[in-house]
C-alpha cells in the first residue's frame, strides 16, 4: 500500500525547510513518541505489546524485527491505519489517529510494497495522486511529477505504463508518490526491494539528502547492512515488545569484537585464548575465532607469540548490528513480518 499525504499551504514549495515542533526550553520535538502502545488482535494475538518509541526529529532511524515482531502494526497504528487497543502514539506533535488529518499532510509513506493503476504510465499514476490534493497547484503539478521522477531515477521511463515496470522500478515509483511535496516524515517499509546493487545505493543516497534537507526518515528494512550504511537511530523489536533502542553506534558498541586468527596451531591457539578468558573461542578451517572480551588484542597477540603459536593473521572485527540482532534477539532475520 502506497500513502502519499499533501501538505498544507504552509508547508508547500521547493526548498522548504522542516520547522519541527518546539519545547518551550527551544528543543527540537521528537518525530514520534509512543508511549504503552499496544495492538491485541482477539484474545491471544498480542501484536504490539507496550511500546515505548522515540524517534528523534531529523534522524534516519532504522525500524528492526524478525518475522511476527510487530513492525507494520506499528506503522499502522502511527499512520492512523489501525487503532490501537491501549497507549498513545504521537507523530509530528499529534496525537493519532485523532490527529491524523493535520498531521497526515506532513507525512509520507510507502507501506507493505507500491500500489498504482498498471494502465497508467508512471507519470500518469503521479499526476492522479498530485490531483487528490486539494493544495497542490494545477499550473505547477508538472513540474513537481518531474522532479519526484528524477529524484528517484525514473524520468527516462515515466511516460512507459506501470505493469511493464519491474518490481525495483515499481518501488522508485512508490518513494516517488510519497515525494511529490515536501514531508516532515518519510516512512518506508521495504524501500530498496527489488532493486539492483546500483538502485540500492542511489536509494540510499536519497534517504541521506532527505535527512540532510530536514525530512526525518523511518525505515522498517530486512536488509541489516543497509540500516548500518544510512541510519543514525535504531529500534529492535521481537515478539511485540521493544528489546532496546539508541544509536547505531550505541547498539554495535554493546557488541563485543571478535579475535579472528589464522595458524596450524588450532588447538594451542584456543588454550592460550581460553586461559585469557576470551569467550566463544572455537576452530575454522583456518585457525580459530574468540570474542575478547575486556583483553586487549596487543595482549591476545603477545600471548599467543610466547606460546610458539605460529600465527599467520591477526584481525579483530567490530561488533556489527547484524551481531547485535541476533545477541538481542537470539534469532536471525526474517524478510516478512
Amino acid at each position: 500500500m502506497t500513502t502519499s499525504t499533501a501538505a498544507g499551504p504552509a508547508t508547500r514549495g521547493p526548498g522548504r525547510t522542516t520547522q519541527p515542533h518546539r519545547t518551550s526550553s527551544g528543543r527540537a520535538e521528537p518525530a514520534v513518541v509512543t508511549q504503552g502502545l499496544s495492538k491485541r488482535y482477539g484474545r491471544d494475538r498480542l501484536a504490539v505489546d507496550s511500546l515505548d518509541l522515540v524517534v528523534p526529529t531529523g534522524s534516519v532511524f532504522g525500524f528492526l524485527g524478525p518475522n511476527g515482531s510487530g513492525k507494520t502494526t506499528t506503522i499502522r497504528m502511527l499512520m492512523g491505519l489501525v487503532k490501537p487497543t491501549s497507549g498513545t502514539a504521537t507523530v509530528l506533535g499529534g496525537a493519532m489517529p485523532g490527529a491524523a488529518g493535520a498531521v497526515l499532510p506532513r507525512v509520507g509513506a510507502l507501506i507493505e510494497g507500491p500500489a498504482h493503476y498498471g494502465f497508467l504510465t508512471g507519470r500518469e499514476n503521479l499526476a492522479r495522486l498530485d490531483a487528490a490534493d486539494q493544495t497542490a497547484a494545477p499550473a505547477t503539478r508538472r513540474t513537481r511529477i518531474d522532479a519526484a521522477l528524477a529524484r528517484v531515477g525514473l524520468s527516462a521511463v515515466g511516460d512507459r505504463k506501470a505493469r511493464a515496470y519491474s518490481l525495483g522500478m515499481k518501488q522508485r515509483l512508490g518513494i516517488a508518490s510519497a515525494l511529490l511535496c515536501p514531508r516532515d516524515l518519510l516512512v518506508l517499509d521495504e524501500p530498496t526491494n527489488g532493486l539492483d546493487p546500483q538502485g540500492m545505493r542511489e536509494i540510499r543516497a536519497l534517504i541521506r539528502q532527505l535527512a540532510a534537507d530536514g525530512t526525518t526518515v523511518f525505515l522498517s528494512s530486512h536488509l541489516l547492512d543497509e540500516v548500518e550504511q544510512v541510519c543514525s537511530h535504531a529500534a529492535v523489536m521481537n515478539r511485540g515488545r521493544l528489546v532496546t533502542q539508541g544509536t547505531v553506534e550505541d547498539l554495535r558498541a554493546a557488541v563485543r569484537g571478535r579475535l579472528v586468527v589464522e595458524t596450524p596451531d588450532t588447538d594451542r591457539a584456543a588454550t592460550v585464548l581460553t586461559a585469557l578468558k576470551a569467550t566463544a573461542v572455537h576452530p575454522t578451517p583456518t585457525g580459530v575465532e574468540a570474542e575478547l572480551g575486556d583483553v586487549p588484542p596487543d595482549v591476545a597477540c603477545a600471548a599467543l607469540v610466547r606460546a610458539d603459536v605460529r600465527v599467520r593473521s591477526f584481525t579483530t572485527t567490530g561488533g556489527s548490528l547484524e551481531d547485535a540482532f541476533v545477541a538481542l534477539t537470539g534469532e536471525g532475520f526474517d524478510v516478512e513480518d
